[in-house]
């Protein structure tokens, strides 16, 4: 398991397009890939669970991925999201 905190830059936060953006991008990968949001754990690949964290712009967040690929999943979702996720 590797784990690393990322602030989202994007100014609207995980709304539905970076949100969707972020669950493609996690479903590419084998690994489960999940983030902390305060006390909320949110399943990266579920839409529902990654808009249902609330997470605006300047939170901070903790990547978890845990698998076989989770060092290459962990690298390329902290990529997009220090990049805005398409914002």
């Amino acid at each position: 398991m590797v784990s690393q905190k990322v602030i989202v830059k994007n100014p609207t936060g995980l709304h539905l397009r970076p949100a969707g953006m972020l669950c493609e991008k996690s479903q590419e990968f084998k690994s489960k890939i999940s983030f902390i949001h305060k006390t909320y754990h949110a399943n990266a690949k579920s839409v529902l669970s990654v808009l249902g964290a609330c997470v605006k712009s300047g939170d901070e967040i903790e990547l978890v991925c845990e698998g076989e690929d989770e060092e290459k999943a962990l690298e390329t979702i902290i990529n997009l999201v220090e990049n805005g996720l398409g914002e």
